[in-house]
């Protein structure tokens, strides 16, 4: 026996905002899609006009780093600049090759941006004791992101044109192996929107239909990508945050479209006229996005409680980008619908003729089975989740250096030939810095000469001005290795506060414990907020502390899987640390999607139960209705994320990876599989409120406000 309803034709009350909202794009749809347009090209235009001023925020409030970092601005500014190091490699050694080192250091030299070249010397520990090993370190007179690439490649291309026979020249440094990755390309959002495009095309069967969602993702995300570049002038934003931007941008664009389209086609199937049916789709899967969207940005803003710039930065990028997709979602694809409405419908009424079965028919059974066997279903889908959320608990977080790059790169050959003549910790010296007289300088140097885990260390030497002496500490260690961080914190405790030990290697260090510190109230605070909303939207504590668990489960498991591919190196991948700052992002952004689903699966089963009071009914036509949609956004953002395993950045690999495998456990195991068969579990009380507690909270309605009035539609049986 099939169980069909009704179709809903009872108008909305004339009163509602969505409804006015939607009413206006069909009016004024020529207007809407016109000042999109205008929007994208005079902002475009505008960023086009003034460029980006992107600037990395690294610092680590009241950490040792990032005093040392103040430290050196006071008493020797002139070293602000970022450096390049040239690797010069003959294995019948380096006397041999004098006037080509000396022809290299001064072309180098006379480069735009170059402060100053340090030619190889055994004296300042650049030669290797063999003499087939020799380092020219370039100082910039700008930080890196303030030099053109352009300089950068003239730098690299000048000293790689020195080669000959068996003199090898490689370069290594942060700005180089910047220009490595864009020389690589990407290509991840092509790859990622045609087959976006193809899913859709799968699902409604016509170009055009599938096309409205994608074409209001691009809308949202150019339009964003513009305004981040204009607010990079008057906030501290990276300039890696355009391609996180650009991988969420496109994902939830395409989401959040693909709700309110998917809703118009249900309706129209439900026999609305195509006015109606865009009315009830902005008053239902719109507000689904209004409430998910939201949570998305409370996540964002919950990064502010880390307290780190470089990651605010992020946020306030990626939080402008899902405003953008919303107002898109919400004015620009009803727009679109009116424009193209009457093409469509004949499509969506052609296409679903063509089904045998009625719609939902094949998740209707599905949602049979799960209610049939609940606790088999909730038990192995916990249990794999589990097993793969483990591996997070041993994650190691840092910063991918040379080590880190692919072996045929040239900075991963200087890489390599720095640790073998002069041990690993020469890609990584710790900097000892003491704001004093030479005799505190010089008790330090003497604590350290031969300190367990340091392989050398260097006199000190003094600034211009004479108030502050450096050293360099060589650790016996590379840079990555969890030996190096464990070094850093006994050296700092062998000092004391008098003596400062930073350099890039100790502040990542100080970023990840940073990080791990303020982690769990980062997390209590987003779960916390996000939780507290679905209470107040779906009136019931066990849905609020289901999602909350469920989605902390999947992002877990995430995590688990981005540990084992990136940092154990599975399948191929470059054995390293995980980005200290991808879990943090990969939580917030994950969470709030994950959202997306939980409100769209919960907000029609919400909805049948308020109808008829029969929770069996409500999990299996939410599952019914919604399923399809959700797997198939999942799909989408599956392989818009997945594309950004093609970049050529590491930290645009794992957030890829994470972001994939997140909602594909959360769209296919958790919203199908676990929480319906929890909601059986739960029966009626899963729609549970304390009376006290009901009076209190306010009332938000994420479905049709009638609906929490009357019931509009009986189930009948056939």
């Amino acid at each position: 026996m099939t169980t069909i309803e009704t179709p809903r034709t009872a108008a909305v009350p004339p009163d509602n905002r969505m409804q006015r909202l939607a009413g206006w794009a069909q009016r004024h749809r020529w207007t809407a899609v016109l000042l999109w347009v205008v929007a994208m090209v005079g902002i475009t235009a505008g960023s086009m006009a003034v460029g980006d001023a992107y600037e990395m925020d690294n610092s680590i409030p009241g950490s040792q780093s990032q005093k040392l970092v103040a430290a050196m601005e006071r008493h020797q500014p002139e070293a602000d600049g970022d450096t390049i190091m040239i690797v010069l490699y003959d294995e019948g050694g380096l006397d041999a090759d004098q006037a080509a080192i000396k022809a290299l250091v001064d072309d180098v030299a006379a480069l735009p941006h170059v402060a100053s070249v340090t030619a190889p010397d055994p004296r300042g520990g650049t030669l290797s004791p063999d003499g087939t090993t020799g380092i020219a370190d370039v100082v910039l007179d700008e930080v890196a992101t303030k030099v053109d690439i352009s300089d950068i490649k003239a730098i690299i291309d000048t000293a790689k044109d020195h080669e000959k026979g068996g003199f090898e020249v490689d370069l290594t440094g942060d700005s180089v192996r910047e220009v490595q990755e864009s020389d690589a390309g990407g290509g991840g959002e092509g790859v990622g929107m045609l087959a976006a495009l193809v899913i859709l095309l799968f699902m409604f069967g016509s170009l055009l239909a599938a096309s409205l969602p994608l074409i209001t993702a691009i809308f949202a995300v150019g339009t964003t990508l513009s305004l981040v570049i204009l607010a990079s002038h008057f906030v501290k934003i990276p300039d890696y945050t355009a391609p996180v931007l650009i991988l969420v941008g496109l994902g939830v664009g395409i989401d959040y479209a693909l709700l309110v389209f998917s809703r118009f086609r249900s309706e129209l199937l439900a026999g609305a006229d195509r006015d109606q049916a865009t009315r009830t789709a902005l008053d239902t899967a719109g507000r689904s996005v209004l409430f998910a969207g939201a949570t998305v940005i409370i996540a964002l803003l919950g990064l502010y409680v880390l307290g780190l710039g470089a990651i605010q930065g992020i946020a306030v990028g990626v939080t402008m980008t899902v405003l953008l997709t919303m107002v898109a979602s919400l004015t620009l694809l009803p727009a679109l619908l009116s424009l193209f409405g009457n093409r469509i419908e004949k499509v969506v009424r052609k296409h679903a003729a063509k089904k045998s079965r009625p719609s939902g028919h094949g998740w209707r059974v599905w949602a049979g089975w799960v209610q049939r066997y609940p606790w088999p279903a909730l038990v192995v889908s916990v249990a794999a989740l589990g097993a793969l959320a483990v591996p997070a608990f041993g994650m190691q977080l840092g910063f991918a250096d040379a080590g880190t790059d692919h072996p045929s790169t040239s900075s991963r050959q200087a890489y390599d030939r720095v640790s073998e003549a002069f041990g690993p910790g020469a890609n990584g010296p710790l900097f000892v810095v003491t704001e004093g007289t030479e005799t505190q300088a010089q008790a330090a140097y003497t604590k350290l000469d031969g300190f367990e885990g340091i392989a050398e260390v260097t006199p000190p030497q003094p600034s211009e001005d004479g108030e502050m002496y450096t050293s360099l500490a060589f650790p016996t260690t590379s840079p990555q290795d969890t030996e190096t961080a464990e070094l850093v914190k006994s050296v700092r405790s062998e000092l004391g506060d008098e003596h400062l030990v930073g350099g890039a290697t100790a502040a990542a260090i100080d970023f990840s414990d940073a990080v791990d510190r303020k982690f769990p109230l980062f997390v209590a605070v987003v779960v916390g907020m996000s939780a507290l909303l679905l209470m107040i939207v779906f009136r019931s504590i066990p849905v609020a502390i289901k999602a909350a668990c469920l989605n902390l489960l999947s992002i877990g498991a995430a995590l688990g899987v981005m540990k084992l591919v990136f940092q154990d190196g599975r399948f191929g991948a470059q054995e390293g640390p995980i980005e200290a700052f991808v879990p943090v992002m990969t939580f917030a952004i994950v969470f709030g999607l994950s959202m997306d689903y939980e409100v769209f699966l919960m907000s029609r089963m919400h909805e049948e139960w308020t109808r008829t009071k029969d929770a069996t009914r409500a999990v299996r036509e939410g599952l019914a209705t919604t399923g399809a949609v959700i797997t198939a956004a999942g799909a989408i953002m599956i392989v818009v994320f997945g594309a950004f395993l093609l970049a050529p950045d590491r930290f645009l690999q794992q957030f890829g990876l994470g972001l994939s495998v997140a909602v594909l456990l959360d769209a296919v195991l958790i919203r199908c599989l676990v929480a319906p068969a929890i909601m059986r579990i739960l029966g009626e009380r899963a729609w549970w409120l304390p009376g006290w507690l009901d009076k209190i909270l306010p009332h938000v309605a994420i479905e049709r406000p009638e609906l929490e009035k009357a019931a509009e539609t009986k189930p009948a049986g056939v």
